[in-house]
């Protein structure tokens, strides 16, 4: 006897006795107590470092919430009421303290509508705030020294696409998009279609990725036209009346960014035509310089066509990455390709940078050419100079030199570091940043007067793991000093450098037993900023430890491994093996241990280590698969099996019953879920979240695999556990957000392989949560798939036999 199951858009029949059936479940009490833990408040540090904001969020909104009316155009997902995301996030409350330390000063908050994360004014003197109301999105603003938010009347903001709001350098008025007055009712549907969609191609090679929300006809067009269009304006506060100054006409802006002077506004439009394949920030696209003083157009940069013919890792051709140079008054850089984006031509040089002049007519003059790809950059605060990145695709190499920002004095580029860029060991680290006062970044030198030295932080990863470190770099000798590692058996890291010297240093520390807080430094003095407390202190008699081991041909793998509360030595107990497969060029690097066994476990949504509390052990695994960039799929099912089998077979030293193992994934991880079902039979069932499993609906690539389906439909074949379903025979869940919209991981991809499974006679059960994207936001969804997973896994793993 059977009944009708209704999960979200699809429909599936399972037997009476399946589980889940009537609307959504809940999980044990013990996952809900820790699920419904409150968050830790998020850390807002001021630009000038000396205040700082407590910023409380919701976690989990109702499903009422994410059923709001949504439009789905180009890659955007819009409310209609709200012009603005269709999930904007939520602050829930706000304190204001010393960065120093001291009483946090809560700021109240109007209890109507639904603000955003503060953006901080340069000077770090006020703060914005955006507020979501059912009638549209208003703008904020706070003084620090008297913390009381007020609305700025008459301002409708336009949160569609692009950059909504943003402080102009004198930290009195801000760059705005508007909603344009009197755009008059939306878009209404034709009765009857106009005429068939049209797409032609017209001979030249065009891959496209499998994007999702897509442009489907001429009125989903105008429709994004209409809800993208806004008009950017410098908004200057007023009790009574706010000052408003447009920039340009109304115009889909997707970029939009203030010169350092405060005297121009570089913007990015896009333009038609549209495109029914790519998402709107491949649409073609103007990129302009703007006049604040009038709002007129003083220049152009580049008009830019459709991004449809670029190749795959390659790049579009032209300007692309435009940016002003933070230390001169209005001069802009961009790269540009050097092979037409394509990374299989052979060239001596792939890339350049550009300058120019933002004065009248953009002129770019050359200002060095790059052997491989551009891969970032991060400017000095004086002295001319930058340190440049470059991306060797074929070794995965990286490049780090030090290069001028002028045309006028330019010199060779020096290298500074290189290495694998997947070599953690080596890392030297990122450079700290700081805020000028006009609101851009620039690197956080050490004091000297010559500016010679600066910042760099890290993992400071190594065989033991994760030591976070802090180092002062000297560009005249080459060499780092060492100011201070997190010591071993404990982890804390530098998050912000607030002086010149390094003495004063905002840490965030944490242990296994202790939550992250947070703690001003200067010198050997501290003082703790916040207070966290444990939300599941239960969970702290966990026992967590980082193992390595070696799988048969040799390569080291490492996993963490989490003992449920009350393990003892000689139990065995079933276990969930949780991982996400990462591609290495060598065995050196995939080797290399990731994480720390020191950090504080934190729980929350629909995580793997809720698994935990119901008496399971957990393993965290690295999945390498190694090989050539062009070639490790080639053996991708033999790699992850080896993987798998030597995990498993450790993990059997320190306790998991190794013949009651389930397996789960995430996305990639998912794909792998299904794989290993399909070619291992070191599982007893499996679950996979929001995956794809027919490599041939993403057939222009996928993850870091480059060829496309026509030049390895071997691989693709082999690799696509759709392909063989029918080797499925140990129970799978699948689940997956009915509005998934990461590309190539359709609903439909979970859909067809509950089909395939189901119809070659596995035991398979799929559940589509409404209006989830590709992971889980409500608070109801959330607590359903952690009552599926344990109940499949209680049902297929932990109650197996032998």
């Amino acid at each position: 006897m059977y009944r009708v199951l209704l999960c979200g858009v699809f429909a599936v029949t399972t037997p009476m006795d399946a589980f889940g059936q009537d609307g959504y479940q809940k999980p044990p009490r013990a996952v809900a107590d820790v699920l419904d833990a409150p968050a830790p408040p998020a850390l807002s540090i001021s630009p000038t470092g000396d205040a700082l904001l407590l910023v409380q969020t919701a976690r989990y909104p109702a499903i009422e919430e994410l059923a709001a009316p949504m439009l789905r155009l180009a890659g955007a997902r819009l409310n209609p009421k709200t012009n603005g995301p269709a999930r904007p996030g939520r602050v829930t409350a706000l304190a204001l303290m010393p960065v120093t330390g001291g009483e946090p000063k809560p700021i109240a908050l109007p209890e109507t509508g639904r603000f955003g994360f503060p953006h901080w004014a340069p000077d770090g003197k006020r703060f914005a705030l955006l507020n979501t109301t059912s009638a549209g999105i208003e703008l904020w603003v706070c003084d620090v020294a008297d913390p009381r938010p007020e609305k700025v009347k008459g301002v409708q903001v336009s949160a569609a696409v692009g950059e909504a709001v943003q402080w102009m350098p004198d930290s009195r008025s801000l760059l705005v998009q508007l909603v344009p007055p009197g755009r008059g009712d939306a878009p209404e549907p034709p009765i009857a279609p106009r005429g068939p969609v049209v797409q032609e191609s017209g001979g030249r090679a065009a891959p496209v990725r499998t994007f999702q929300d897509m442009l489907k006809d001429p009125h989903d067009a105008a429709l994004f036209e209409y809800y993208c269009t806004a008009q950017l304006a410098v908004v200057t506060p007023d009790a009574e009346k706010p000052t408003v100054q447009n920039i340009g006409k109304p115009a889909i802006h997707i970029g939009s960014d203030p010169s350092p002077d405060g005297q121009f506004v570089l913007v990015f439009r896009a333009t038609k035509p549209f495109s029914y394949l790519h998402p709107y920030t491949a649409f073609p696209r103007a990129v302009e310089v703007y006049r604040v003083s009038d709002g007129a157009k003083t220049g152009t940069v580049a008009d830019l066509p459709l991004q449809d013919k670029v190749p795959i890792e390659g790049v579009p051709t032209g300007p692309r990455g435009t940016r002003w140079v933070p230390t001169v008054p209005h001069t802009l850089i961009w790269t540009e390709a050097l092979d037409d984006g394509d990374p299989k031509k052979k060239v001596p040089n792939r890339d350049a940078l550009v300058t120019a002049s933002a004065d009248g007519e953009i002129k770019g003059t050359e200002l060095l050419k790059l052997e491989h790809r551009f891969a970032g950059l991060d400017f000095f605060p004086n002295g001319n100079r930058m340190l440049v990145r470059d991306y060797d695709r074929e070794r995965k190499w990286g490049r780090t030199f030090l290069a001028p920002t002028t045309a006028l004095f330019a010199s060779d580029p020096k290298l500074l570091f290189e290495r694998s860029v997947q070599d953690r060991y080596g890392a030297p680290g990122a450079p700290f940043m700081r805020q000028l006062p006009s609101g851009h970044s620039v690197i956080r030198t050490a004091g000297d007067p010559a500016g010679d030295t600066f910042f760099l932080h890290g993992d400071g990863a190594g065989p033991k793991g994760n030591r976070p470190f802090l180092d002062k770099f000297d560009l005249k000798t080459g060499k780092a000093e060492r100011l201070y590692q997190c010591p071993e058996g404990a982890y804390e890291e530098v998050v912000r450098v607030l002086n010149v010297s390094g003495s004063k240093v905002i840490v965030r520390r944490e242990s296994q037993t202790e939550p992250p807080n947070y703690f001003y430094r200067d010198g050997t003095h501290e003082k703790q900023l916040t207070k966290n407390a444990d939300p599941a202190p239960e969970l702290r008699k966990a026992k967590k430890q980082l193992v390595t081991t070696k799988r048969a041909d040799g390569t080291a793998i490492s996993f963490t491994l989490h003992l449920p509360p009350g393990h003892k030595d000689g139990d065995t107990v079933p276990a969930v093996f949780y991982a996400y497969p990462v591609e290495f060029a060598s065995a050196d690097t995939a080797g290399q241990v990731t994480g720390s066994p020191h950090r504080f476990t934190s729980v929350t949504g629909y995580s793997h280590l809720f698994f935990l509390t119901q008496g399971y052990a957990v393993l965290e695994v690295s999945m390498p698969i190694v090989g050539p960039p062009e070639t490790a799929n080639d053996t991708f099912i033999d790699q992850l099996n080896s993987n798998a089998a030597a995990a498993i077979d450790k993990a059997a030293e320190f306790g998991i019953d190794k013949d009651r193992v389930g397996v789960m994934g995430h996305s990639y991880g998912a794909f792998m879920t299904a794989n290993l079902l399909a070619h291992s039979k070191r599982f007893r069932a499996g679950i996979a979240r929001s995956g794809a499993y027919n490599r041939t609906l993403t057939p222009f690539g996928f993850q870091n695999e480059r060829r496309t389906f026509w030049e390895a439909p071997e691989v693709y074949g082999k690799m696509s556990p759709f392909y063989h379903a029918d080797k499925i025979k140990e129970p799978l869940l699948l689940i997956h957000g009915a509005a998934d919209s990461n590309p190539g991981t359709f609903p439909v991809q979970s859909e067809r392989m509950y089909q395939a499974v189901r119809g070659t006679g596995g035991t398979v059960r799929l559940v589509l949560l409404p209006h989830e994207d590709h992971g889980y936001a409500a608070r109801e969804s959330i607590g359903h798939v952690l009552y599926e997973q344990i109940a499949w896994f209680d049902k297929y793993v932990k109650g197996a036999k032998k």
